[in-house]
């Protein structure tokens, strides 16, 4: 899937070529070109969506995970976003989880006996070459062919302090590309990727199911950076927005936000969000009536929303040891004596006086009451204790009843949360945002290495739920907005009662409400956020009902390569894809009924279409050919017109004005009324032939009147033959006819490509096997283009057959020149002569025709001779050939000497010409074929092309040195097809100059044709390449007398 992002413009400041600086918004330097576009059509097809759209279901799984720059992260990558391994029994909550999933979205392996690895062995074992996941696990979260849709964020993948990094200098992809492989390794087989996007440290990637893939479209991608100075990539997000199904717009945005527990550093993690959510533009799509948008759409313009990453929100109000200690009482029992990290949990437990407890948010000493904290009897009840039922043996109390449980530490902690804070106080993350229940560990800071032993570094930073996980629909989005509207009216009535003085009154009678957003606000908007995990139904920007659920959000706890706890969810996503052969099929009743019912009172044209086929189509399979109701050309061959008629009749009431309008066409195509290979000709002028060429031609038909339209296709621009070639371009595309103030006409296009020599390369014709080009119609030559895998000749068998029939034909056009007795001017007087194509000539038309058969039997492996006729003179037969021979050399896509062995050649002629050394004009031709040598085709198509050119000049010197005034040009050209087959000893000094300069002419013309050099800069350097390639083909077709002073 291709994705766009975003170009800056030219004219943009510098900052806005720096990543993450501020993203341009989509077509903000051009003005929206119109295209035809039917919105009646639209909407009423809009109408039926039911009748094209079906039911889908799929999961979405996001991960987010900050690596910290660390190596060998990587190796767990895969076990626990793909595989949903590294979860921990007692620390990850599933015992709640398990019991409200039932769907298996968390599940228990069964058949097997092996105990898991315990939390020492794995911390023992643990290496950067290896990965640190447990082994035998036997609690995992969904994962494998059980996702559709995989979206991986992570932070940190390299040093972000390095300002290198920050300003997106480092372009080294190896870091991306260990990642990708690792994630890669760990998918199923078929899994697709569909969105990639990096900004410094921040990097996210997109993974579709073989299944889900097919309707994923629309993708784009873009980069926010909010680091140093507000702009650099150190810090901001990188998010990408892809549509499902044709119905279903998603946004996932992974961010980094700013680090620290001060005050400002909250406040700078608001902006920083802010600034995502106001710089983040996607490119422009097609709204639900075909429109394109005019701007790209941004955040909080989709379906559904996810928002992930390293965000940073930090505990408030409490003291960082005091939340390590009450933590790791419950850590401490995944250890058993003697290891490391149990005995530095043990001895920081020790330290502490008295144990630390939370209630009700704050900290207090119960032991002075007689009676034992929660956070002690979770030290002490443990043991008794079961780790997915929560139950005690004696009291069977469930998590959130049991004050030792770690559940009620958590639901302690969490009202300390910044983030929830900021959300409730509408700072950051307020309008609609979600997040499902956190059940485990705050993910932030551990020892690496470590499961549950929480940063014993000389700073000691507080434990955090650093890295999260939100969500929203566009219901949850559209559903905060009208609450905003409605507590604004709310508080303008207030005020507007108070002012005209019946506050006290409307307070008495209990008919006015007073909305504090402060107090109320904040009550109301935490039970929503509560309970968001449930699904409801959310009607999509396109018109479509769909449906989100959280079946699971967690921590993988024993994942111990970082100092961050990787972090997943789990979404169940209900969605409607179109059936985009459904949707064709309504698409054209609904046409059908919108002709039917047209007003007689508007311009009313019928079509009527020439289906006209060529003798030589009958290849074509009839089915189609019955069914199809456009344009079909048939069989198309290169450089040969086509031309089908269609007839545009005023069957109305009134005058009917007509014309093609612009097509609607794909990103990376041509625009216009018509693709550069079609001409459109009407068989009259048009109402606006004495205005502007630029002006819409339209046509103004009379009731009961017709105009003939011509419809020509010719493909020679060697740029589409090439694509046609390759399959990458088909023959197909849709004319739209005009009718003022009537409706849109659509006549589809269609032709069959037939495969050509023209447009390869040297390596690909090499390996056509008897039977020609034709012959492997929608195949293409056995054999790559290195080696000498599938090669069938020594040099291209066209190049051959051309070269040879040239030299025959000069002989027979001299010879029946002199046996006409011709009194006219020879046509060999011109220098450029056979190479130049005549004009204004009653036999060009005759030339034309025979260029085609001589094409028609290149491409189906024809002997030259067969189709030449016989009624054309010699004379119009070596025009053709050598027109044919010039058009094959110049669409070579590698050339007779490609740009590598060009490069070499021009720097030995270069280092001849700049030393004083003589070099003979044998050696210097040694010494190119010996470059040439290294590409053997080449080198033999450089050969016969070249000694064809000598000869055909030693032909035509030996005629004009042979002929006088008294002498005919029979007896000349009999004496001289004798005489230039030896090389003579004695040539006038007239003779000599010219046959040079006509060698000169020869090499300029076939240099720009076989030689394929790089574009110089300057103009004095593309001169001197210009003289460096004549030079090296003179050199060939100079014979040694023409060296000689």
């Amino acid at each position: 899937m291709a994705h766009s992002q975003p170009a800056p413009s030219p004219s943009s400041p510098p900052l806005r070529t720096t990543p993450g600086a501020y993203p341009s918004t989509p077509g903000d330097s051009d003005a929206p070109t119109i295209v035809s576009t039917q919105l009646s059509l639209s909407q009423a097809v809009y109408q039926r969506r039911s009748e094209f759209t079906r039911s889908y279901t799929t999961k979405v799984k996001v991960g987010t995970w900050n690596v910290a720059s660390l190596s060998g992260t990587e190796k767990d990558v895969g076990g626990w976003f793909v595989g949903g391994k590294g979860l921990s029994d007692t620390l990850n909550g599933l015992a709640i989880d398990l019991k409200n999933h039932s769907k298996g979205d968390l599940r228990r392996r069964s058949g097997t006996t092996d105990s898991v690895e315990s939390v020492a062995s794995q911390e023992r074992r643990r290496s950067k070459k290896n990965s640190t996941l447990p082994r035998q696990e036997h609690v995992y979260i969904t994962g494998g062919e059980s996702i559709g849709l995989y979206v991986l964020g992570l932070q940190e993948v390299v040093n972000i302090s390095s300002i290198t990094t920050a300003l997106g200098l480092d372009t080294d992809a190896t870091s991306r590309k260990k990642w990708r492989k690792a994630v890669e390794e760990a998918l199923p087989e078929g899994y697709e990727l569909v969105a990639e996007e990096h900004l410094a440290g921040l990097y996210l990637v997109i993974y579709a199911s073989p299944t889900l893939a097919p309707q994923i479209s629309s993708v784009s991608t873009t980069s926010v950076g909010t680091g140093i100075a507000g702009l650099l990539g150190n810090k901001g997000a990188v998010t990408a927005r892809i549509v499902l199904g044709e119905t279903t717009r998603i946004v996932f945005v992974n961010s980094h936000l700013t680090a620290g527990v001060e005050k400002g550093n909250l406040e700078r993690r608001n902006w920083d969000a802010a600034q995502v959510l106001s710089r983040t533009k996607f490119a422009a799509i097609a709204d639900r009536s075909g429109v394109m948008e005019e701007f790209g759409e941004g955040i909080g313009d989709e379906d559904f929303a996810f928002w992930f990453g390293d965000l940073n929100y930090r505990l408030d109000s409490m003291s960082g040891d005091d939340v390590r200690r009450l933590l790791m009482l419950h850590t401490r029992d995944e250890y058993g004596k003697g290891q490391a990290s149990g005995e530095q949990i043990e001895e920081e437990l020790a330290a502490q006086r008295s144990p630390v407890s939370i209630q009700n948010g704050r900290f207090v000493d119960p032991t002075s009451e007689g009676e034992k904290s929660p956070a002690h009897a979770a030290s002490t009840s443990s043991a008794d204790s079961s780790p997915l039922t929560g139950s005690t043996s004696s009291g069977h109390l469930e998590p959130a009843t049991d004050p030792a449980s770690l559940q009620t530490t958590l639901s302690s902690l969490l009202p300390h949360d910044q983030l929830h804070a900021q959300m409730r106080a509408r700072k950051a993350f307020y309008d609609g945002w979600q997040e499902g229940p956190i059940d485990f560990l705050p993910t932030y800071k551990y020892d690496v290495g470590s499961v549950g032993m929480f940063d014993s570094s000389e700073k000691k930073r507080g434990p955090s739920w650093c890295d999260r996980i939100l969500y929203r629909s566009r219901k949850n989005k559209q559903e905060y907005e009208a609450k905003v509207r409605e507590e604004r009216e709310a508080k303008r009535a207030d005020e507007e009662m108070r002012a005209r003085g019946i506050d006290k009154e409307a307070e008495a009678e209990a008919i006015l409400f007073e909305y504090d957003p402060e107090t109320d606000a904040d009550h109301d908007y935490q039970e929503e956020e509560s309970s968001g995990v449930d699904s409801e139904v959310v009607e999509t920007k396109a018109g479509f009902e769909d449906k989100l659920h959280l079946d699971s959000y967690t921590s993988h706890q024993r994942v111990l390569s970082s100092d961050h706890k990787p972090l997943d969810a789990v979404f169940t996503l209900d969605y409607e894809a179109v059936d985009p052969q459904l949707k064709a099929k309504i698409h054209q009743e609904v046409a059908r009924e919108l002709d039917k019912a047209e007003n007689e009172g508007r311009p009313v044209v019928t079509v009527v279409i020439d289906h006209h086929h060529d003798h030589d189509d009958n290849t074509l399979e009839d089915v189609e050919c019955a069914t199809f109701e456009g344009v079909n050309f048939g069989h198309v061959k290169y450089n040969h017109p086509k031309t089908r008629n269609i007839t545009v009749a005023n069957t109305g009431r009134v005058q009917a004005t007509v014309g093609f309008a612009d097509r609607s066409i794909d990103e990376g195509h041509s625009t216009g009324v018509a693709p550069p290979w079609l001409s459109i000709k009407f068989d009259r002028l048009s109402d606006s032939h004495n205005m502007n060429k630029s002006t819409v031609e339209q046509y103004t038909l009379e009731p009961g009147d017709a105009a003939n339209v011509e419809l020509t296709i010719l493909v020679g621009d060697i740029a589409a033959v090439r694509a046609l070639n390759d399959g990458s371009e088909k023959i197909e595309d849709v004319l739209v006819l005009r009718i003022h103030d009537g409706r849109d006409y659509f006549l589809p296009l269609r032709g069959t490509w037939l495969q050509s020599v023209f447009g390869r390369s040297i390596d690909r014709l090499i390996r056509i096997p008897e039977g020609g080009i034709r012959k492997l119609q929608h195949q293409h030559p056995h054999g790559s283009s290195h080696g000498d895998e599938g090669v069938k000749w020594s040099a291209p068998r066209e190049i051959f057959r051309l070269t040879e029939a040239i030299e025959e034909l000069v002989e027979r056009t001299i010879a029946e020149w002199g046996m006409r007795g011709e009194e006219a001017k020879p046509p060999w007087d011109d220098l450029v002569w056979p190479w130049a194509k005549r004009t204004g000539d009653e036999d060009c038309k005759d030339i034309k025709a025979v260029t085609n058969q001589i094409r028609e039997a290149l491409d189906n492996d024809w002997p030259i001779r067969q189709v030449l006729p016989i009624e054309t003179s010699a004379l119009q037969r070596l025009e053709a050939v050598a027109e044919v021979l010039l058009e094959l050399l110049s669409s070579l896509e590698d050339g007779v000497i490609p740009e590598a062995l060009w490069t070499q050649i021009e720097k030995a002629v270069a280092e001849h010409t700049n030393s004083k050394n003589y070099m003979s004009g044998e050696d210097e031709r040694m010494q190119i074929l010996e470059i040439l040598s290294t590409s053997s085709a080449h080198s033999v198509s450089f050969t016969l092309i070249t000694f064809m050119l000598s000869r055909v000049s030693g032909e035509i010197q030996s005629i004009e040195a042979s002929s006088d005034p008294q002498e005919g040009y029979s007896d000349a050209a009999s004496r001289s097809s004798k005489e230039s087959t030896r090389p003579s000893t004695s040539i006038p000094d007239q003779d000599r100059a010219r046959r040079i300069d006509r060698e000169g002419t020869y090499a300029n013309i076939f240099a720009q044709a076989m030689i394929r050099a790089p574009l110089a800069a300057k103009d004095r350097e593309r001169k001197a390449s210009e003289a460096r390639r004549k030079h090296v083909i003179e050199t060939f077709v100079r014979s040694k007398w023409d060296e000689e002073p």
